[in-house]
Parts: C-alpha cells; sequence; structure tokens
C-alpha cells in the first residue's frame, strides 16, 4: 500500500495544509464581497469620493466621514433581515427613534409583504425604512447598499426638514 503524500498549497501568504486552513482562506474571500460593497458605497454610485479633491481641511473632513457613512450603510444591508438581532443604537441616536417609527409607518403599504416584519428599536426596523425611502418597493430582491444610502440620506433630509419647521414655529 502507498504512502499518501501530504499535499499543500500556498495561497499567496497562507499556507494550506488542511481542510480548517482552506476554509480560513474560504471565509476570507467570503469577507472580500463585504469590503467590495464597502468600496462601491464610497465611490461612484455612492457618495462618489473620488471626485473630491483632498486640498482643503473642510474636505479632508468629508473623506474621513464618508468611510464612516458606508460602514453604516453596510451595517444596515447586514441587517436588512433581521438575523443578528442588532439594536438601533449599533448604527444610529436614538433619538432619531420617534422620527424613524413615524417614516416606517408612513411607508407601510396595505399588504403584508409591505409592512415593516421587524419590531421597533432593532436596526432591521430602521434598515426596512431606509430600503423603501431608498425606492425598494418590499417585493423584488434584497435592498443593497446604494439604496440604503438613498434611504439614508432621504431620512436625513426629513430629519433636517423636520428641525427647519422646529426651529420656524418657535
Amino acid at each position: 500500500m502507498r504512502k499518501r503524500e501530504k499535499i499543500v498549497f500556498c495561497h499567496r501568504t497562507h499556507k494550506i495544509e488542511d481542510i480548517a486552513a482552506a476554509r480560513r482562506i474560504v471565509g476570507f474571500y467570503r469577507k472580500r464581497w463585504t469590503i467590495e460593497q464597502v468600496f462601491l458605497t464610497t465611490k461612484t454610485k455612492g457618495f462618489q469620493i473620488e471626485a473630491l479633491r483632498q486640498q482643503e481641511e473642510p474636505l479632508k473632513k468629508l473623506v474621513t466621514a464618508i468611510p464612516i457613512a458606508a460602514i453604516t450603510v453596510m451595517q444596515l444591508v447586514a441587517e436588512r433581515d433581521g438575523a443578528a438581532a442588532r439594536p438601533l443604537e449599533d448604527a444610529l441616536d436614538l433619538e432619531d427613534e420617534p422620527l424613524l417609527e413615524k417614516v416606517c409607518e408612513s411607508l407601510e403599504g396595505k399588504t403584508q409583504k409591505q409592512k415593516n416584519p421587524h419590531p421597533k428599536g432593532s436596526l432591521a426596523y430602521a434598515a426596512w425604512g431606509f430600503a423603501r425611502l431608498g425606492g425598494w418597493n418590499g417585493y423584488y430582491g434584497k435592498p443593497g447598499p446604494i439604496v440604503m444610502m438613498r434611504g439614508l440620506a432621504e431620512f436625513h433630509a426629513i430629519k433636517r426638514g423636520r428641525n427647519l419647521r422646529d426651529v420656524c414655529i418657535s
């Protein structure tokens, strides 16, 4: 009987000597998709970071803020199904919750598919609302980062409008 030889593969800097190592490398590739989605959100289809010039101080601050906003968008995308049951405050300010609830209620339709299925106070509840604000109708596919980004921007516009109304009334 022939003795089995140990086969060793090298993947750039990672040796793959067994199934566990191979699974670890596959895990890295799975994370790569998330990283690509973050870049998509920051670039042309999203926040358009490449259009900015880093010559003036305000732009440097904006270039710093955009990746933070992109990460928030990706947190919303990751929680759109509610699988991790993350709380709202993981990505948003808790003082936004009452406005978020009013916005979500206004976006609900008559069919079950057009109702927010997630518990209030959850990040998934917010993700559903932002997806609807971003143009998702609730029926086809899952909302991606660009839809989520548009919805988040729309929510902040609504928030600014409400704050301006409060200033004008007082």
